[in-house]
Order: C-alpha cells, then structure tokens, then sequence
C-alpha cells in the first residue's frame, strides 16, 4: 500500500514513459542537499534513499550493476580502492549481473547487450537482458543523466545511482558525495536490508551471475564471487591514453 502511494505521487517514475519524456529539471526535480537522496523525485534522508535502492535490487528482476569508467579504469588508487567498494556492494546482492560501461563512444554497427551497456543505447542493454532495477555507479554526470532519461523512457527499469557529486535527478533513486566510504556504506544498508527480508546469499560466495557471454569467456562459468577478483596498483597507460589523467578522477566533474 505504502509504495503504491509513493508511485502516485512520483515526479520521477518508472516508465516506459514515452519517445521523449521531460527530464526531471523541467518537472521542477533537483539534486539533493549534502545528507540527502532522492527517492522517485523527492528529496529524503540519504539512508532512507539507500534503502529503496537495496529493496529495488533484490526484489526486482535481473538487477544489473553498471559500473562506469570512473571506478573500471584503475589510474589510480582512488580509483582501485572505489572499484574495491563497489565489488563489496556487489557482495550484498544474489544472482545479481555486473555489465560494465568502459567507455561512452557510440557502438557500432550494433551493441553486443551481453558484454556492455552505453550511454547512447543503453535500452537495447536493458531490453536485452531484462533488467528490471540498475545501479549505475562512477559514470560522469552528463552521460548518467541521459542514459538514464533514455531508460525511463524506453522500459520497466527501476534505476539507481550512486555519484560522487550531487547525484541524479534523473534516477528514481539517488545519493550524492559517493567516495569509497559512502559506497561502503551502501554495501551496509544493503546487507541490513537483505536480512531483514530474510533473503539470503549463497553459502560459496558466488552470488554474482555471468550472462551468456560472459559465462562462454569464463569457461562455462555461470556464477562468481566478487570478492575474488584482485586489482592490480594503478599504473600509467590504459586511460591515458584516452587522454584522461588521474587528477581529473578524483571526483565526477
């Protein structure tokens, strides 16, 4: 009954809504003060926030992570050490799919939705695999916002974002100021939650779900342990050479 009520009174609602629906600025949304999140376009206590992200996640289908280059290209340790948090947050939630965005240049001629998601069809992704609730976390602002607008206009995804400066409007649901604290602590309120709904993870760690392509480059694997993947010390190369410098990632900008 409760969240029945909170969908009719949402500003920012799950779609699909339409070819070209407003973005949440132009129906009057903005991004949250310090210490606050937004949950379907209002504004509410950062925890309050966290916990619809985590209910969302574990109860509807296919919740996907889409972690962005800000927390993939390990050019630092800041990088890494965020990149380590999220594999925590990953930790919280069974069968869950990870399918990174490397990089925000169009696909084509067509994107393969089992390898990756873009900013510029990021529905052929969702579609794809359907994916019901997503978190995106260390995508830059600007392509967050579209891609997210893109998915609420195109299908049934109920979207999250953890960002590390003043959140997004466009998602349903939205923290602000994520370094690799906060988003331990999403992993927290994540792990508190999923107690208190009694769903448990598996006893071999192995809670992250492969896709189809993903399982064949991993020898048939259908399922691993985010916890047993290593990062390497952030060394020169890689996003370099896409012109981007360390400094730069220090915060969304």
């Amino acid at each position: 009954m409760e969240l029945t009520k909170e969908l009719e009174e949402a500003i920012v609602a799950p779609g699909p809504q339409g070819f070209h629906p407003p973005s949440a600025a132009e129906l009057g949304v903005l991004t949250p003060e310090a210490g606050y999140g937004l949950k379907f376009g209002h504004v509410v206590a950062e925890e309050l926030a966290m916990e619809a992200m985590a209910r969302t996640m574990l109860t509807r289908k296919n919740a996907t992570i889409f972690p962005g280059p800000l927390v993939l290209w390990n050019w630092n340790d800041h990088a890494a050490d965020k990149a380590k948090a999220v594999l925590e947050l990953a930790a919280q939630l069974p069968d869950v799919l990870v399918i990174p965005m490397p990089d925000y240049r169009p696909k084509y001629p067509k994107v393969e939705p089992e390898e990756v998601i873009n900013p510029n069809h990021p529905n052929l992704t969702i579609w794809g695999n359907k994916i019901e609730a997503c978190i995106f976390i260390g995508v830059h602002c600007h392509y967050a916002n579209l891609t997210l607008k893109m998915i609420r206009a195109g299908t049934n995804c109920w979207t999250s974002a953890i960002c590390a400066e003043q959140g997004h409007e466009d998602a349903m649901f939205t923290v602000r100021d994520s370094d690799a604290t906060k988003i331990r602590r999403v992993a927290a309120v994540f792990k508190r939650v999923r107690e208190e709904m009694g769903i448990k993870l598996p006893e071999n760690g192995n809670n992250v779900r492969f896709t189809g392509l993903q399982s064949k480059v991993h020898g048939g694997k259908t399922h691993t342990n985010p916890l047993d993947f290593s990062i390497e010390s952030p060394v020169d190369g890689n996003a370099a050479a896409f012109g981007h410098k360390a400094e730069h990632m220090q915060k969304e900008a």
